[in-house]
């Protein structure tokens, strides 16, 4: 996964598949001698930033934030960790509920009239609410990217690891809601910038110090951080899975209505 403004998610394998909503494949335009599917997700650093600079709250984040030395996001990160009390950080939206497509459905379902859409919402306008819908749209992206996951192995890809590089792999509650949600451990590059590291290993393909450029990769590419999903979450992700799939239904379902005038 590429995930910065928006997401890609990139899935080899050593001949083709077809997966329908998913680009591709694509004969060795990632990694030489492999074909690659590329699925998407239109905007997710952009969401995140949309939704919580158009809070209300937002004034006094950014406030509180500078106060501390501290990004926004790293702040709201540790407002949740005080307001969540004896539960896991992501139970709190039991009852809040987000689909991301604010700017359409690029995988897997191609659709780009979807809307976004949030349920159970209050008119409650402080710093917490801005934190719960933060954390509700983080893991409505995580949920956008199993339902990619799930095509793509429908499809015969078999994925049982996700690598993460750009961006939004520098928050560790992005990070960990993606090994939750999706039930599978993220593995992040010991050098954050991922995208240096790759014209690096092309340039020295380039300048003949190593024979292909997956030599290169084992060489060059170093293993930091693995984080875990915590699998006696599972059920609760696994009921917020099934909302997220019932939202778009829903979307579609009121479409119907409207456009039967």
């Amino acid at each position: 996964m590429i995930c910065g403004t928006s997401s890609c998610h990139m899935g080899v394998s050593e001949t083709p598949i077809f997966v329908p909503g998913v680009w591709g494949p694509y004969f060795s335009a990632m990694v030489p001698g492999l074909w690659l599917n590329e699925g998407g997700q239109s905007a997710t650093g952009k969401l995140i930033d949309h939704v919580v600079r158009g809070h209300v709250a937002f004034p006094e984040l950014e406030a509180k934030a500078e106060a501390s030395a501290q990004s926004i996001y790293t702040y709201l990160n540790s407002h949740l960790d005080l307001i969540k009390k004896s539960l896991p950080v992501g139970f709190l939206t039991v009852d809040l509920h987000v689909w991301p497509d604010f700017h359409g459905n690029r995988s897997p379902l191609t659709d780009l009239t979807l809307k976004g859409m949030v349920v159970g919402l209050t008119l409650s306008r402080g710093l917490d609410e801005l934190a719960l819908i933060y954390l509700a749209t983080i893991q409505a992206i995580a949920l956008g990217t199993r339902h990619i996951l799930e095509a793509m192995q429908a499809a015969g890809h078999e994925i049982t690891t996700l690598f993460l590089c750009g961006g939004l792999s520098k928050n560790p509650l992005f990070v960990q809601m993606h090994a939750d949600i999706t039930g599978k451990p993220v593995v992040l590059s010991k050098e954050v910038e991922s995208v240096l590291v790759g014209a690096a290993i092309l340039g020295a393909c380039a300048s003949g110090d190593f024979a292909s450029i997956q030599e290169a990769m084992a060489k060059m590419g170093k293993i930091g951080k693995v984080v875990q999903p915590n699998h006696e979450h599972k059920r609760f992700y696994d009921k917020k899975y099934e909302v997220f799939l019932k939202l778009v239904e829903h979307q579609r379902e009121y479409r119907s209505i409207m456009n039967s005038l």
